[in-house]
């Protein structure tokens, strides 16, 4: 029998291989055109899982894409628990921005670039591996169950229905899951924390056709010049969100908690220079370790509008879009907030132009027990693999499953991510370090066996 750490260096060409293989499909769930990606991304998961040694293995049809759902239960005395992924990536656009092709995965000083690499690819499959070994030495201390599923990216519209649908299915002690990050490698973390999310679609239309900007323009509004000094308004002079209720439910930490929060390594210089900046920006009065993790923010992700291609089109626009994700925190609902923003935008709008406001997709923040069965495996498993306990840490992202999860299922979740920050995730030259996917298939298995030993 051999333990985790030899297995793994035994195997660890081919494990780079499979997830090579893994990173090459286009399964980009928001792009109709990548459908056969997506589901050929699914086929290789099913049969990966049946290959480790779960049973039961079936790839679940939903209105949109599936979910794939295997399972090891042996010994219903033992703990369960549940796996949880996602095999759907973010668009690659803008392609030129990319080196290498990001569905033609590249080895680069020791780490995968791809689309995918560290979300969620590198992380679940990490899981697999991780199985694989614990199968084949007899060291499954846990019965397990994997739901990896292909709309993540796009919202989960479908994974509440199947969770429903299947809570008999779905019964377990713990839910983790990997698609999250640590500070480094020499600085191992946990996550304790995920913001909530409300991503809206602005629309400001001005004429009802485009105009000749010499002849219309300085008498008809431009909705392109609207809409920017409509976002512009969204913040005031110290960053603050300027929608008149937007913090009513925000939880302040106490002055302890936040020295607690700042305690952890943080080089802002490093920090300025790995995003090519000259100087940070955000809310007054807070950090940056704040501001990226226990404040609420509103960013614009895309925004366009009249002519936009080579060359010169003198035109006033009758249209302009924005995209907004605003990030929440505990005690926020995004319900709410995005019945907030619709209102303000409505009411901020001058009447020389209409304004509509589509809500996509949303989700609730959620806080980790660190006092859990399941939060005190983990420590114990990183310290092992690192050689030093991990720091907590509040996460600046978004995984709304976890409070559906919570609310549909009545099972916590364990955040045991193995990313970094700096990883450029939904970003052109996205990538995962190979030591931090070998260090997290060599983790896993420790946690099982933690976890187990703890539920006696």
């Amino acid at each position: 029998m051999q333990n985790i750490k030899d297995y793994v260096e035994a195997n660890k060409q081919r494990f780079l291989d499979e997830l090579l293989e893994l990173l090459r499909f286009p399964s980009v769930s928001a792009d109709p055109q990548y459908k056969e990606g997506v589901l050929n991304t699914a086929e290789f998961v099913a049969k990966k899982l049946e290959d480790a040694g779960a049973d039961k293995v079936e790839i679940c049809p939903t209105a949109g894409y599936p979910i794939v759902y295997g399972e090891k239960v042996f010994d219903p005395s033992l703990p369960t628990v549940l796996v949880y992924g996602h095999y759907d990536v973010q668009p690659a656009d803008p392609i030129e921005l990319w080196d290498t092709p990001p569905f033609e995965p590249t080895v680069r000083d020791g780490k995968i670039y791809a689309r995918g690499a560290a979300d969620d690819k590198g992380q679940f499959y990490m899981h697999v591996k991780a199985f694989e070994y614990m199968m084949k030495n007899e060291q499954l201390s846990c019965n397990i169950k994997f739901m990896i599923e292909g709309e993540e990216e796009v919202g989960s519209a479908n994974l509440g229905i199947f969770v429903k649908e299947n809570r008999e299915r779905l019964k377990a002690d713990v839910i983790v899951i990997s698609d999250t990050s640590m500070i480094s490698l020499e600085n191992p973390s946990l996550e304790t924390g995920l913001r909530g999310l409300s991503y809206v679609e602005v629309e400001v239309t001005g004429p009802n056709r485009d105009l000749h900007s010499g002849v219309y323009g300085g008498a008809v509004a431009n909705p392109a010049t609207i809409l920017a000094k409509l976002v512009a308004s969204l913040h005031d002079e110290n960053n603050h969100i300027a929608i008149p209720g937007f913090y009513d439910d925000v939880v302040e930490l106490t002055a302890e908690e936040r020295k607690a929060l700042n305690e952890a390594p943080f080089d802002i210089e490093e920090y300025k220079s790995d995003l090519g900046i000259a100087n940070i920006w955000g809310e007054k009065n807070f950090t940056t370790i704040e501001r990226t993790g226990i404040r609420p923010t509103l960013e614009v992700n895309g925004i366009w509008g009249g002519y936009i291609g080579e060359g010169a089109k003198t035109v006033l626009p009758s249209k302009a879009f924005a995209k907004i994700s605003m990030r929440l925190v505990p005690n926020q609902s995004s319900e709410k907030i995005t019945k907030l923003f619709e209102d303000h935008f409505q009411e901020i709008a001058p009447d020389c132009v209409t304004v509509k406001v589509k809500p996509h997709h949303g989700g609730e923040p959620v806080v980790t027990p660190t006092d859990s069965i399941a939060y005190r495996a983990a420590e114990k498993a990183l310290t092992d693999t690192f050689g030093k306990k991990p720091i907590p840490t509040r996460g600046g992202g978004s995984i709304p499953i976890v409070a559906l999860f919570e609310k549909e299922l009545g099972i916590k979740t364990v955040l045991l991510g193995f990313g970094l920050d700096s990883d450029n995730l939904h970003s052109p030259n996205e990538k995962y370090g190979i030591e931090n996917y070998l260090r997290g298939i060599e983790t896993i298995p420790l946690f099982h066996k933690y976890y187990a030993e703890l539920s006696k």
